[in-house]
């Protein structure tokens, strides 16, 4: 059943300190650059737990979904996480919170990302001006506020699926340094992530110019998955043209849009590969 509801009612306005796992943080809390003017509510479908819901189709405020792991387990790594849904929806459940808990067993910070849907009916947005902003936005507040969420600001990466994957494309190769001189602190973090875990992308030819100072890359993608396994051969041959540090698994089968689950097929191996990668890389300290 699909619900609407006030993004108003949704935040939670209180520090991190003794936070909720799954607290939303608004990116811009007065509203974000093209949708301030915005009073329309956001469309999403309900799950079990009132504060998750399984997927969104009209997002008006940005935010980030925080989950931080238990200080025990806790190793200063974070990663900010897009789920896909081809612009249109926001698969947030399967390539979202499942992908959170995944990071929080490895000790890892995760973000999950709720980005504006630029094939949205009706939408005004477009990716790369509104949805890239979010997620350049997500991760200048995430590294701006390291020491608050017990993270280290070098070890901060982005991990997008499918749409979100195309976010992760370009914020491989669209990132600065921040503004030394705003009032904002949050725009003066840089937005470049340490690391980039890229699966599954879709995204326009030619779309995608990397740059010799691109982050390090994991791939991954389903050679059953025609159109998406282009890209992201091509991106991975871009980013070796560039000499940038990086790694592609392509499997057999897995089609589009495996995610995380465990399955039969040895697609499911992917986060174990991922895994390796983080800790040969020392992104990830055991």
């Amino acid at each position: 059943m699909l619900l609407r509801l006030a993004c108003a009612s949704l935040v939670v306005a209180c520090a991190m300190s003794g936070a909720e796992r799954g607290e939303e943080i608004r990116l811009w809390p007065n509203g974000a650059p093209g949708s301030v003017k915005e009073t329309a509510p956001e469309v999403f479908a309900a799950s079990d737990n009132p504060k998750l819901p399984k997927q969104f189709t009209v997002v008006h405020y940005p935010s980030v979904y925080a989950f931080l792991p238990p200080k025990e387990k806790a190793n200063g790594m974070a990663v900010v996480i897009a789920p896909g849904g081809g612009h249109s929806q926001l698969v947030i459940a399967k390539e979202g919170w499942d992908i959170a808990e995944w990071m929080n067993n490895q000790g890892i910070a995760a973000f999950v990302l709720k980005y504006r849907l630029a094939k949205a009916k009706d939408s005004h947005y477009t990716v790369e001006r509104d949805a890239l902003a979010d997620t350049t936005r997500a991760m200048r507040l995430v590294r701006s506020r390291a020491k608050e969420f017990g993270v280290d600001p070098a070890r901060i990466g982005f991990i997008g699926f499918s749409a979100g994957g195309y976010l992760a494309a370009l914020i491989e190769t669209r990132f600065d340094a921040g503004n030394d001189s705003s009032p904002d602190p949050i725009e003066r973090a840089g937005s470049r992530p340490d690391f980039d875990i890229i699966v599954y992308p879709g995204y326009a030819a030619g779309s995608i110019t990397v740059p010799k100072n691109a982050p390090p890359a994991f791939l991954a993608c389903a050679d059953n998955d025609p159109s998406h396994v282009v890209t992201t051969v091509n991106l991975y041959l871009d980013l070796q043209k560039q000499g940038i540090s990086s790694e592609m698994h392509i499997y057999a089968s897995g089609g589009h849009g495996f995610g995380i689950k465990p399955s039969a097929l040895p697609v499911s191996s992917w986060p174990d590969r991922l895994k390796e990668w983080m800790v040969e890389r020392k992104f990830l300290k055991q």
